[in-house]
Formats: structure tokens, C-alpha cells, sequence
């Protein structure tokens, strides 16, 4: 995102290879700038906190997933419930909601399990509608900007009783800053959501197939069960 901002600054030439830095933008786009420079500062905070936040849940989930996939498979479920019981991660949660009502049968564990999984995947989607109002946000404050911008040009014009270039070049350039900018700030929190979004689904499926081998287990242990 910084990475975008500067390329913006870069694009901005004044002819002779002139340029204007960050500072000048600022003051060039006005008021509505602070808005913006809010909308910016929130959406990096939320992607830094997203980023960190679920590669150290894949992480755990992956590691948890294996162990106790393992220990499901040979029939140890009291050592995956344990497992699960000392793991955080999002996956371990819902394998223990799971192992720990097996003994009432499959249909509870099941149940249980969808349950806790609905509460996880809201939990890993914290956070991603503040993204998205983002993404949506920013445009609409750099067109309002826009708008802004162009009463200020007419305005001049109005006072002054002629049209000069002079006159509406200040009024023109909040429009097109304040637009270019709030574009600049939606584009890559847009991408960031979209890149949590799968990221998230793909946490999920990974959940999703680690449950269904679990209560696979449990089916076939009551079959057994039952036969003896």
C-alpha cells in the first residue's frame, strides 16, 4: 500500500521534472485529505494485524491438524482430545468440540462440531469488513472530494466574474488529488481483502476435511461397537 501512495507521488509532475512530494499533496488536496489519511492509517493497522494474525493461525492449525489427524486415525482419541485441549488454534477447537462429545454419539459430535466451527470462522473473518467498508469508503470520500473541489472552481469563477485558468487551477487540482487518492487507498486494501477472503477459505476447507475424517472415525467406531 505505502508502495502505492509513492508511486502516485511519483506520477505527479509539474512539468520540467518537477514533482510534488507527499507534504504538497497533502495541502494541495485540502481538507478532505484528513478522511482520507484516516481511511489509509486504519486499512494499514487492519492488513499489518490480519497478516500477522492468520499466518500465526496457519501455522498452528497445520501442525494440530497433522498430530491429531494422526492420533484419529490410529483410534487414540483421548490423546487428540488432550492434543486439541492444549493447541489454540483455530482447527483444535473444533476437532475438541467434537472429541469431547463422542461418547454421547455421532450426531452430538457432530453438531458440536459445526457449531464451534461456525464461531472460528467467524472469528478469522474479524476484522474484514472493516476492509472492505474501506475499499469502498475511500473512493467515495476522493469523489466527494471531487465535488468539493469543483464548487470551490466555480466559486472562483463566480467571484471573479471571468473564467481564468488561475482561477480554477485550485479547485481543479483538490478534484483530481482527492480522487487519485482515495483510488490509490482503496486499490491495494482491496487486494489485501480479497487475499485474507481466500486465505480464510482455504483455513476453512482445511478444517472442514479434518472434521469430516473425524466424524468418519466416529461412525466407524460405533459400527463396531454395535457389530460387537
Amino acid at each position: 500500500m505505502i508502495a502505492s501512495i509513492l508511486w502516485f507521488q511519483e506520477t505527479l509532475t509539474l512539468g520540467e521534472g518537477q514533482s510534488l512530494n507527499l507534504a504538497d499533496i497533502w495541502v494541495a488536496g485540502g481538507w478532505m485529505m484528513w478522511p482520507l489519511g484516516a481511511a489509509l492509517a486504519i486499512g494499514v493497522l487492519i492488513i499489518l494485524w490480519k497478516l500477522v494474525d492468520l499466518q500465526l493461525k496457519a501455522s498452528k492449525n497445520k501442525k494440530v491438524l497433522r498430530d491429531a489427524d494422526e492420533m484419529i486415525a490410529g483410534g487414540n482419541l483421548g490423546a487428540a482430545l488432550d492434543l486439541c485441549n492444549e493447541s489454540g488454534a483455530p482447527a483444535a477447537t473444533v476437532l475438541q468440540a467434537g472429541l469431547s462429545r463422542h461418547e454421547e454419539g455421532t450426531e452430538r459430535a457432530t453438531q458440536a462440531i459445526e457449531n464451534a466451527g461456525a464461531i472460528q470462522v467467524a472469528g478469522l473473518e474479524k476484522g474484514l469488513v472493516w476492509l472492505a467498508t474501506l475499499s469502498n469508503v475511500a473512493p467515495l470520500l476522493g469523489f466527494l472530494g471531487t465535488v468539493i473541489g469543483m464548487i470551490m472552481a466555480f466559486q472562483a469563477i463566480e467571484i471573479a466574474g471571468e473564467v481564468e485558468a488561475t482561477l480554477v487551477a485550485g479547485g481543479i487540482k483538490v478534484a483530481l488529488i482527492t480522487t487519485a487518492t482515495g483510488l490509490t487507498i482503496a486499490i491495494p486494501i482491496n487486494i489485501f481483502h480479497n487475499y485474507f477472503v481466500t486465505m480464510i477459505d482455504r483455513l476453512v476447507i482445511e478444517m472442514e476435511e479434518s472434521a469430516q475424517r473425524l466424524i468418519d472415525a466416529l461412525h466407524e467406531r460405533e459400527a463396531h461397537q454395535a457389530a460387537g
